[in-house]
C-alpha cells in the first residue's frame, strides 16, 4: 500500500496529540520564526505549515517531519518495536531495571505505535512495576488494562493480565479485592467452556495461595484437588509443577508437613527440565521452609537449598520474593548461631520492602529482634518488636497477620514482657476470626 505524501490535512492533529503526549503547551513550540497563535492555527488545520515550520516542530517534538506529514515514520516504529522487544527479553532475564526503561520509553510515543503494541508495552510495563515492587503503580495500570474493552475475556493476554492483578492484590495485602479478581476470572473461563486451560489451572493455582493466605484452607483444600486432578492432562510441566506447587502450600497451611514436602518434591520434579529459573527457585526456597519445620529440622540442608534460591532470585525474582528469601536466611542464621548473618539477612530484607508496613516486613523485623536477643541487646530487640507490631497494625487482618502476631508474641515473651505478649496473642486470635476470654483481654498500650 502507498503511503500519501502530504496528508497536510492531519498535520494538526497530529502535531497536538504528539505535543501532548510529549507534555508540552503550545508556547514550548513557539519560536523567533513562528508565534504561539500560529502553532495554535496549524492545530486546529487553518493554516498548512512550510517545510521550514515543518522541520522546527519535529525537532522540538523529537519526531520526524514524515510523521508530521504521513502520520507514518517506519524507521522510528521499528526502533519502537525493538525497544518493546528488548524490555520483554530483560523482563525475561530479570533485568526489571531495563525492562522498565524500555517499556517507559516505548510508551512516551505512543502516538506512533499500533494499539497492539501500546497494549504489549503496557502489560510489559505493569509486569516490570510489580517486579520492583511498585504494587500501586502495577495495580492501577493493570486495572485499566483488565477494563480495557479491547482486552478480550480468555485470551491469554487476558489472563495473563488477572493473573498479575491477582498476584499484586495479594502482595499488597489486600486478599479480598485478590480472591474476587480470581473467582470472577475462574467464572468467566467456566462459562466459555475452557476450564481445563494451562490459563485456567495458572489462575486456579493464583487463586489457592490467597485462599491459603487468608486462612481459607477448606476452600483452598477443594480448588487444589481439583486443579491436580485437571492439571494431570495439561501439556505444560511448569503448569503442572505449579499445581502441585499450590497444593503443597495448602497442605503445609494444614499442618501436613510430609504430604507438602512429597507435593513440592513432585512440583520441583516437573520443574526440573523447564527453563523457568525463578519458579525453581522458589520452589526450592519452599523446600527448604518445609525441611525447617520437619522432625527433626535440618537446618543445614534447608541453609544449603536458600542459598541455592537466592543466587537466582537476586537475579530474577521480585523485590517481594527476594526479601521473603532474605527472611528465610536470616531465621536459618539464627539456628545455625550466625547472628551477624541473621541481622544482615533481616536488613537486606527490609531494605528491599522499602519499610513499608506488610507482614513481610514484620517477619523481617521480628527476624532482626530474634537476632539482637541472640546478641544480649533486649533494649534494641524490643524497640525494633514495637515498630513491628505498629507496623502490623496497618495491615489487613489474615492467616498471615495471625503468624506474625503468634511470632510476636513469642519473641515478647522472651523479653520477659508478659502483657505484651498477652496482647499479641490475642490479636492472632482476632485475626484468625476467634476471640478470647476475658483472660485475653487486650490492652491499647501493651506494644509501647
Amino acid at each position: 500500500m502507498k503511503l500519501p505524501q502530504d496528508d497536510s490535512t492531519g498535520i494538526g492533529p497530529r502535531l497536538r496529540e504528539l505535543r501532548r503526549a510529549r507534555g508540552l503547551h503550545q508556547q514550548d513550540l513557539a519560536s523567533d520564526e513562528f508565534s504561539v497563535s500560529y502553532v495554535s492555527l496549524i492545530e486546529t488545520g487553518k493554516r498548512t505549515p512550510s517545510k521550514a515550520v515543518l522541520q522546527a516542530l519535529a525537532d522540538r517534538l523529537g519526531c520526524s517531519v514524515e510523521y508530521l506529514r504521513s502520520g507514518r515514520d517506519d524507521n522510528r516504529i521499528k526502533e519502537l518495536e525493538l525497544k518493546i522487544a528488548f524490555g520483554e527479553m530483560a523482563l525475561r532475564n530479570g533485568e526489571n531495571g531495563e525492562a522498565l526503561q524500555s517499556f517507559s520509553e516505548a510508551l512516551a510515543d505512543k502516538p506512533l505505535l499500533a494499539d497492539s503494541s501500546v497494549r504489549r508495552a503496557q502489560i510489559g510495563l505493569a509486569l516490570a512495576l510489580e517486579k520492583i515492587g511498585s504494587l500501586s503503580a502495577a495495580v492501577q495500570l493493570l486495572t485499566d488494562l483488565y477494563e480495557a474493552p479491547a482486552t478480550v475475556v480468555g485470551s491469554q493476554e487476558w489472563s495473563q493480565i488477572a493473573a498479575s492483578l491477582c498476584r499484586c492484590y495479594r502482595e499488597c495485602g489486600d486478599l479480598a479485592l485478590s480472591a474476587e479478581v480470581g473467582e470472577k476470572a475462574l467464572q468467566q473461563l467456566d462459562q466459555l467452556g475452557l476450564e481445563a486451560t494451562d490459563d485456567y489451572i495458572q489462575l486456579g493455582s493464583m487463586l489457592i495461595g490467597t485462599y491459603s493466605m487468608r486462612g481459607d484452607l477448606t476452600r483452598a483444600h477443594l480448588l487444589a484437588n481439583r486443579l491436580v486432578a485437571t492439571a494431570e492432562d495439561a501439556e505444560s510441566q511448569v503448569t503442572r509443577g505449579g499445581v502441585y506447587w499450590n497444593a503443597a502450600q495448602v497442605a503445609h497451611a494444614r499442618g501436613a508437613t510430609a504430604d507438602a514436602l512429597a507435593l513440592t518434591e513432585r512440583a520441583l520434579h516437573l520443574m526440573a527440565a523447564t527453563d523457568n529459573l525463578r519458579h525453581r527457585a522458589l520452589l526450592t526456597a519452599m523446600h527448604g521452609s518445609l525441611l525447617m519445620e520437619s522432625d527433626p529440622p535440618d537446618v543445614e540442608r534447608s541453609w544449603d537449598l536458600f542459598t541455592q534460591a537466592h543466587d537466582i532470585l537476586v537475579q530474577v525474582g521480585t523485590a517481594a520474593e527476594q526479601a521473603r528469601l532474605e527472611n528465610d536466611l536470616g531465621v536459618a542464621s539464627i539456628r545455625l548461631g550466625r547472628v551477624d548473618d541473621a541481622l544482615r539477612h533481616a536488613s537486606r530484607a527490609l531494605g528491599l520492602l522499602h519499610n513499608e508496613p506488610r507482614w513481610l516486613t514484620v517477619q523481617a523485623r521480628a527476624t532482626l529482634a530474634e537476632a539482637q536477643l541472640s546478641m544480649g541487646d533486649q533494649a534494641l530487640a524490643e524497640e525494633t518488636l514495637m515498630t513491628a507490631a505498629r507496623d502490623l497494625r496497618q495491615v489487613t487482618p489474615s492467616r498471615q497477620t495471625a503468624l506474625a502476631w503468634r511470632r510476636l508474641g513469642d519473641l515478647y515473651q522472651s523479653c520477659g514482657k508478659s502483657d505484651a505478649a498477652m496482647t499479641a496473642f490475642q490479636r492472632a486470635l482476632q485475626d484468625l476470626g476467634l476471640r478470647g476470654g476475658n483472660q485475653l483481654k487486650c490492652t491499647s498500650n501493651a506494644f509501647e
